[in-house]
């Protein structure tokens, strides 16, 4: 019987430790924290976001946007769909973004953990993998405390991004200890913060609006949806989508900026229309005061400063920009983009540096917008894993 290793417990490594178990390999999953799925138990505000109904290239990222396609091709959202119909999650659909109907995560992990306990996987928690090591045909897996061998280890640990406590890198580091590659990882699906000292006036508040980025002069893609506006910058569904471009420009030395458009709905042209009829209907008001019932109070003082024009009170509301920092910190992020260069990995996520080493998940150079799509890349990505480890890449 083949003897698989899985270092990490999180959503990507208890889906691959049940599929080579289903293919009739023994399974051992070492993890760090002291219970496995922690990550998944936060994910979706905690409700879990499994998936989302639309699925196509474009909604992977990475150095190889292609690769991963392929391999969500080879495990994709309805064959998640019914994985999990199967042990016992019955889904909601909210516009195409996949929820279980208990709204708990916790039954994602739940069902998860039974099924994994039901196929004999191993669960060894307080376990943190300090280094693989080859001997003859097989591996050694080291932690702190212990040494395990083993045919075949499936590396699915993750990375540091998160706030949930026990996150960590060590996934890139056993990475890098083998020989391969990264792409650095950085902080994804987070908040921004700007160079601007104003911040403070506009904290708390959250307006609809559209999330322009731009990348040394030129727009490079918007957003729209909910903008949180924060003490050091800005945050919110429609910021994480295009942050992880602005982070990593940030990061090559570019200028980047974000331009906010905060009355969506209205040209500028009609914008000042709308703003001189406020002003007519109530001839007694300030500027200032005018803007009650339109904004936020909190955001009257930027937007409208005293002695300011209609026109660019208009101005302001329709592009207001910031520019971009950086990201506010790795563990406020929901994820990391970066990770193991896909070049090194065959198409079954083997090592092509080290044959039966297998990677999955979050720390290979794939991530996805919000709406289920890193899920969906743990689920696929951790199938391909586990199945190819135990039947040795013939998937």
């Amino acid at each position: 019987m083949i003897n698989i290793i899985v270092i990490g417990g999180g959503a990507s490594g208890l889906m691959a430790s049940i599929q080579a178990a289903r293919n009739g390999a023994q399974v051992t999953i070492l993890e760090h924290n002291e219970r496995v799925g922690k990550k998944i138990l936060a994910t979706g505000n905690g409700r879990c976001n499994l998936t989302n109904v639309y699925q196509e290239a474009s909604c992977y990222r990475g150095s190889s946007p292609e690769y991963a396609w392929e391999i969500i091709k080879k495990f994709p959202m309805p064959e998640t769909i019914r994985f999990f119909s199967e042990l016992g999650i019955y889904t909601k659909n909210r516009n195409g973004w996949m929820y279980p109907y208990s709204d708990q995560a916790s039954s994602v992990l739940e069902v998860l953990e039974m099924e994994a306990r039901h196929l004999k996987v191993k669960i060894k928690t307080l376990e943190e993998a300090v280094d693989i090591i080859k001997q003859g045909n097989r591996y050694q897996v080291v932690t702190k405390t212990w040494k395990y061998d083993c045919d075949r280890v499936v590396i699915s640990c993750g990375s540091s991004a998160s706030n949930v406590e026990g996150s960590s890198d060590s996934g890139y580091t056993l990475a890098k200890r083998l020989g391969h590659s990264l792409v650095e990882p950085m902080p994804a699906l987070a908040a921004l913060k700007g160079k601007e000292n104003y911040f403070a006036k506009w904290a708390g508040t959250r307006m609809d609006g559209i999330v322009k980025l731009e990348i040394e002069g030129c727009i490079f893609k918007e957003e729209r949806g909910e903008i949180l506006f924060t003490d050091y910058g800005i945050s919110g569904i429609a910021v994480f989508q295009i942050s992880r471009y602005a982070v990593r420009a940030v990061g090559e030395g570019c200028h980047v900026n974000c331009h906010l458009d905060l009355m969506p709905d209205f040209s500028k042209e009609d914008l000042i229309n709308l703003l001189k009829k406020r002003l007519s209907d109530c001839p007694y008001k300030t500027i200032q005061e005018m803007m009650v019932g339109l904004v936020p109070k909190k955001m009257i003082a930027v937007l409208a400063p005293a002695k300011i024009s209609l026109e660019d009170v208009a101005e302001n509301m329709k592009d207001w920009v910031i520019s971009v920092k950086d990201a506010y910190s790795m563990k406020q992020a929901q994820i990391c983009s970066g990770g193991v260069l896909t070049e090194e990995l065959t198409m079954d996520l083997e090592s092509k540096l080290h044959p039966g080493i297998y990677f999955s998940g979050e720390v290979i150079d794939v991530d996805g917008p919000c709406g289920g799509y890193n899920l969906q890349w743990a689920w696929s990505s951790g199938a391909v894993a586990g199945i190819s480890a135990a039947n040795g890449s013939q998937i």
